[in-house]
């Protein structure tokens, strides 16, 4: 292989041996072999000849690549695709370029964008769902195995420098601490330069914000920062910055903002902007009729495509709603709007720094507007809070009203909005994010430029295509070769087709590369076979997170659509054809068993609290000696659904003793242990909506003090979830806080977060980083002004008797029975 890798090499400039040579690689062992040396070696340097090795660069002509996706994202939400919203960079870059019409994604964010990175699909990957849901099986453990590299990787060793801005959905959540190992970050999957948030969404005001591998706070001081406009003043200055360095290497940038993922977080600018607008006034009714109308003008459906019908049965039509309900769910979807015409903005300023460095036109921009479709994580009413959402807590229209209205985008809020308003974004199509067997939850408009090589300005396509097409189609425009071997370790073949026979305006109308392609999110899926699709029908809507789920997935009733006649899939025509779709089963699972898709699991949230092999795990006792921060809740031990004691031994200063001894979360859901104004405190964040405090009344003397806080659950534990069955998660139990081993406060908490603390917030230890749990006591950082010598955090985790495995046995043979 070494041998074969080095007799392709071509040099590209400068005589061999010279400082300023360069070559061009095969491209099938990566890195490539190191060269032989060229030169002479004496006794002496005087009578020596230096050969230096060359330096790697792409083949002539190799494009820049600006690689963009925004995020939840319905294919009807986009003004370039239909839509209401003005989406001026998309519409640029598909006027200049072509506009692809059937462009598909896998139903939810980060197994969208493992596809996206690798060329393979998800389960290929390891990601079948996002991390903080994985398990045990090679389709769902969201590691990508060292035999599938990177789109990064095969760029870098060829010579191109590589970055990566925004959201990265792709490391373990069991593998974010700062502890690494970071081989699954950006960094150690070929990209130079990160500068972006872990996870599946961040809060844009206070960003849990890496460059590299290191936390920053860049916003600290700044009142009104925010990551969308930051991070495109951070992709601008690195252009800069090695077009000032290396002018004449090409660059691949992966753009990935926040947007429009919640929390929706515009500025209040771009809110008072779209706001003035009214786009919304009519409702979500009316709001589809009119970008299907608008579809229809543009092309970008076909001509004879029909509307899917409204879900009546699911969801409220407009006219039939409050003037209180109209008034909050409007200032839902302005606020959303405005987020994606900002989000929109900002990546519109990023293209034009290309422009303005004189290298678009030989730069490939290609736009996936979404990861997924339209989310359905906001409730049937919306919410200021999706933490809330996830612990299956729906925070009344009354009280939206009452609390939120004003302050909704503000840091004050982790904002989503009503699923309706989804549904309608996902016009012409029926479901949303997270159902892989309809159009809603994977098709996303696109938009590719390279202007000076699509001559067929503002064309549409419409071939059947897939996210897994994108690498190949960068390798192919590139004229890069998938790699045999990386890092000794030979390569899985590359799973999608290239796109670039589309750029041809001669293949405007020509038949899709991509014949087959299967879909599966959390049971829910489908396989597509030239130009029919069967979809399972849908079991769970995806706004219902928190509730037993079916145990037998690959039993759900099959749906059939001939896409030929019927874009949109508003009929099923499974009882006309018959033999059809068996003989669609019978394809969907050959490509599940070859794809790593089994076993099918349909639960939702409650795979949130699998135990996973993070540092934490097995472990029952935890040890802190120095302050800490930033420990992600991946990496963090958790204490929900259990009995826990947090011991913490101080020295209590001179005068008055404050700031935190430990916490986890923030202001959107969490707890902390903390002394305010010389008094020990506990406090539990109830997403938002409540906090239970304990309090010491008496003022800490200084010198040594041991703080406790110990707490008795009362539920049986996250062992019933093995039966299907949510009683053991959620539940109370009682507070006690002491002092030197006396109590000084004793209150019971009536309910408990059952699934998962505020995601983009860390364990801290000494201080408070990001957001606090109370901002009526205290703000962040709170440093503790004392001496912290010990905490040290004790986990009771209940145990299913005899007894109650017998009962939950038995419950669920009668849930299975009513089913």
């Amino acid at each position: 292989m070494a041998s074969g890798g080095a007799s392709l090499a071509q040099p590209a400039a400068g005589a061999p041996g010279s400082p300023s040579a360069t070559i061009t690689i095969s491209g099938e062992q990566l890195p490539p072999p190191p060269p032989k040396f060229g030169g002479r070696i004496e006794r002496n340097a005087a009578q020596s000849k230096p050969y230096w090795p060359a330096r790697v660069e792409p083949p002539k002509g190799a494009p820049n690549v600006l690689l963009i996706i925004t995020d939840d994202t319905g294919y009807g939400t986009p003004s370039t695709f239909g839509g209401v919203v003005p989406t001026p960079a998309l519409d640029r870059v598909a006027a200049n370029g072509l506009r692809y019409t059937n462009f598909n994604s896998t139903a939810l964010c980060s197994p969208t964008r493992a596809a996206l990175l690798t060329g393979r699909n998800h389960h290929s990957v390891g990601f079948g769902v996002i991390s903080e849901q994985s398990s045990g099986y090679p389709g769902y453990n969201s590691i990508i195995e060292r035999d599938k590299a990177t789109i990064g990787r095969m760029l870098k060793d060829n010579g191109y420098r590589t970055s990566w801005f925004g959201k990265d959905h792709n490391v373990p959540a069991f593998q974010a601490s700062q502890d690494g190992p970071f081989d699954q970050w950006p960094v150690g999957m070929g990209f130079e330069y990160f500068y972006g948030f872990i996870g599946g969404d961040a809060n844009q005001w206070q960003p849990n914000l890496f460059r590299n591998t290191t936390q920053i706070y860049p916003f600290i001081g700044k009142p009104g920062w925010n990551l969308t406009t930051a991070m495109a003043d951070d992709a601008i200055a690195y252009m800069n910055r090695i077009n000032a360095l290396s002018p004449d290497q090409p660059f691949f940038i992966k753009y990935a903002p926040g947007g429009v993922h919640a929390p929706h977080h515009a500025t209040p600018e771009w809110i008072e902007k779209i706001s003035k607008l009214k786009l919304f006034d009519k409702g979500w009714n009316a709001l589809r009729e009119q970008i299907f109308e608008n579809q229809k003008k543009l092309g970008v459906i076909p001509a004879n495509a029909r509307l899917t019908p409204w879900p009546k049965d699911l969801l409220k039509e407009w006219d039939t709603l409050s003037a209180d309900e109209k008034k909050m769910f409007i200032r839902q979807v302005d606020v959303f709007a405005a987020y994606v015409a900002y989000t929109d903005n900002e990546i519109g300023r990023v293209i034009q720094a290309v422009e303005d460095l004189g290298k678009l036109d030989n730069t490939l921009v290609i736009y996936i507007s979404g990861d997924n479709g339209g989310s359905a994580e906001g409730t049937l009413v919306g919410t200021p809070n999706e933490v809330a959402m996830f612990n299956g807590l729906v925070i009344p229209v009354e009280d939206q009203l009452k609390y939120f209205y004003d302050v909704w985008g503000s840091e004050k809020t982790y904002n989503h909005m009503a699923v309706p308003w989804s549904w309608a974004f996902d016009t012409p199509f029926s479901w949303t994010k997270q159902i892989a067997s309809h159009f809603g939850g994977v098709r996303q408009g696109m938009a590719i430029m390279w202007p000076k090589v699509i001559t067929d300005k503002g064309g549409i396509r419409h071939q059947f295509h897939h996210v897994i097409d994108i690498v190949p189609t960068i390798l192919e425009a590139a004229k890069i070769k998938q790699p045999k071997v990386v890092d000794g370790i030979k390569q899985s073949p590359i799973e999608g087709v290239s796109m670039l026979y589309t750029f041809d305006k001669a293949n405007e109308n020509a038949p899709s590369t991509h014949k087959t392609q299967y879909f599966e999110m959390m049971g829910d899926h489908a396989i597509y076979h030239d130009g029919w699709i069967a979809s399972s029908k849908v079991m769970r809507p995806p706004w219902v997170t928190m509730a037993p789920t079916s145990q037998d997935p690959a039993g759900y009733p099959w749906e059939l659509y001939e896409l030929d006649k019927d874009w949109t899939q508003s009929e099923d025509v499974a009882a006309k054809y018959p033999q059809k779709v068996k003989e669609m089963e019978k394809i969907f699972w050959a490509e599940a068993k070859k794809y790593q898709v089994l076993p099918l699991d349909s639960s939702v949230a409650t795979r949130l609290v699998t135990p996973r092999p993070s540092i934490s795990a097995g472990r029952n006792v935890f040890t802190w000696t120095a302050p800490l921060t930033g420990t992600p809740n991946g990496d963090a031990p958790s204490v929900l659904n259990a009995s826990y004691n947090f011991k913490a031994e101080v020295e209590i200063p001179q005068g008055l003793a404050q700031g935190m001894l430990i916490t986890q979360g923030g202001r959107f859901g969490g707890y902390g242990f903390y002394v305010l104004k010389g008094k020990p405190v506990f406090t539990w964040n109830l997403v938002d909506m409540k906090r239970v405090k304990w309090e010491g009344s008496e003022v800490l003397t200084p010198g040594k003090h041991t703080l406790e806080f110990d707490f008795k659950y009362d539920g049986l534990g996250m062992g019933t979830l093995a039966y299907n069955n949510l009683s053991g998660i959620g539940r109370g139990g009682t507070g006690v806080l002491k002092v030197d081993g006396n109590v000084v406060a004793e209150q019971k908490m009536e309910r408990t977060l059952p699934l998962i603390l505020q995601w983009d917030e860390a364990l801290d230890i000494g201080s408070d980083t990001l957001t606090g749990v109370n901002d009526q006591d205290y703000l962040p950082p709170f440093a503790f002004n004392g001496k912290l010598n010990r905490i040290t955090l004790s986990i009771d985790r209940p145990k299913l008797t005899p007894a109650d495995e017998k009962k939950l046995l038995a419950a669920q043979r009668n849930n299975k029975a009513s089913e």
